[in-house]
């Protein structure tokens, strides 16, 4: 059988890091098969040390597995890494090489279905131009931007407290108003599997600040009730034109540009959702030195406002309300309670039968807003269904039970995904 021996071996290894696997997993993904000679690991092992050479099947097969085009494997040398736009992460060195890999494919297929999404808005003859991207500065100081935002999702903070409501109800409102003014929510934390799953640790949102097809992808490995603070911190970014990948709030004063833009963002995701009208005094029960008090006022907050724990703390902190020791004390306690909660579902979900169709979470992730934009391109024959799968992140076969879902539900229902 052919093989292809023009193959540069480096590019076997950029294309399997860059799809964040280990050579492990990608023997095993490629379906190798041990003999007596070599074992699957020591087959892809001799193919990137340049020992041997794939052949042609098992070349397209490399390129499937590692979603690149044939093409790719034929370029002379590896290309400079991937562009994440600007890393807003204050911690980015808590994540290994191979999550950063992974980090990176993610970031890479959400680029190109952003392009084509992009791409078809523009052939439209209606599409106009998003006078919010890129409208505000940090100059404008927190509570005008927050402002300016709460002004193009006609969303009241200060109406919101006392509403009886889940945190989930409240994302569900934030998203459709977001996707109504124009800017496409999607949540996406893995490379197609369980298997790829990419940690909170690694990244918590991505914005991609562009003026006809503004992008806000939230890691739906994270806590359900933090998604409404992500989604107001990416909008933020969205707000300042900055395109980038955010992580989880640090207590540490920001030294660098791209740290201060974080902060920013957090702090106006802090004032969209809990507004600094109700923060005007300490509370006299409060005491910022131990945990188990804060701890207690955090909890009857977060209730009352249907938002997270985590970011009541991060308010509580920013205030100076409590000590920067309570506040990481406090972080490390609900993040083990995350981790503890996902557990407990997991188990609980190999036991249990039914519960909500491929379709209805796959609707829930990719958001009405994309599936409108693929529904009617295809109506109108630009787009082809295998190009739709694409903007999708599916398989064709899937384009049209999806959109069939849509026109039954129209975001009726949102599935318990368990988080």
């Amino acid at each position: 059988m052919a093989r292809a021996e023009n193959i540069n071996p480096d590019i076997l290894i950029w294309a399997r890091m860059s799809a964040g696997m280990s050579i492990e997993d990608a023997a095993d993904r490629l379906g190798l098969t041990s003999s007596v000679q070599a074992s699957a690991f020591e087959k892809l092992a001799e193919f990137e040390s340049g020992h041997k050479f794939p052949t042609r099947t098992q070349l397209a097969r490399l390129a499937a597995v590692y979603r690149r085009p044939l093409i790719a494997f034929y370029m002379k040398q590896p290309p400079e890494q991937g562009q994440r736009g600007e890393d807003f992460r204050t911690l980015p060195g808590a994540a290994s090489a191979r999550e950063n890999a992974m980090l990176d494919a993610l970031l890479r297929d959400i680029r190109a279905r952003q392009e084509m999404v992009k791409s078809l808005l523009e052939d439209e003859e209606e599409t106009r131009s998003l006078a919010f991207v890129a409208s505000a500065s940090m100059n404008d100081g927190v509570h005008a931007v927050a402002k300016k935002i709460a002004d193009a999702l006609h969303f009241s903070p200060t109406e919101q407290r006392g509403r009886t409501r889940s945190p989930d109800d409240l994302f569900r409102e934030l998203r459709n108003r977001t996707e109504q003014a124009g800017v496409f929510v999607l949540l996406i934390g893995d490379l197609g599997s369980h298997h790829s799953a990419i940690s909170e640790r690694v990244f918590r949102g991505f914005a991609i600040a562009d003026k006809t097809a503004p992008f806000v992808v939230i890691n739906d490995q994270d806590s359900r009730s933090a998604r409404s603070f992500t989604l107001m911190h990416e909008l933020a970014h969205i707000w300042l034109g900055e395109t980038g990948v955010s992580g989880g709030p640090d207590t540490t004063a920001p030294m660098t540009w791209g740290g201060r833009v974080e902060q920013f963002c957090n702090d106006v995701a802090g004032e969209l959702l809990l507004p600094a009208d109700i923060f005007k005094q300490q509370p006299e029960d409060l005491r910022g030195d131990n945990k188990e008090s804060a701890s207690r006022l955090i909890q009857a907050l977060a209730a009352a406002w249907s938002v997270s724990e985590p970011m009541v703390a991060f308010k509580f902190h920013r205030l100076g309300w409590i000590t920067p020791i309570v506040f990481r004390e406090l972080n490390q306690d609900y993040a083990a309670r995350w981790q503890s909660l996902k557990q407990r579902e997991k188990e609980k979900a190999k036991e249990r039968e039914g519960g909500p169709s491929y379709y209805t979470v796959k609707q829930f992730k990719l958001g009405n807003a994309l599936l409108d934009v693929v529904g009617r391109t295809l109506r109108n024959n630009d787009l082809t269904h295998t190009k739709a799968a694409k903007v999708l992140g599916v398989k064709p076969s899937s384009v049209d039970p999806l959109l069939r879902r849509l026109e039954v539900s129209r975001g009726a229902f949102s599935p318990d995904l368990r988080r």
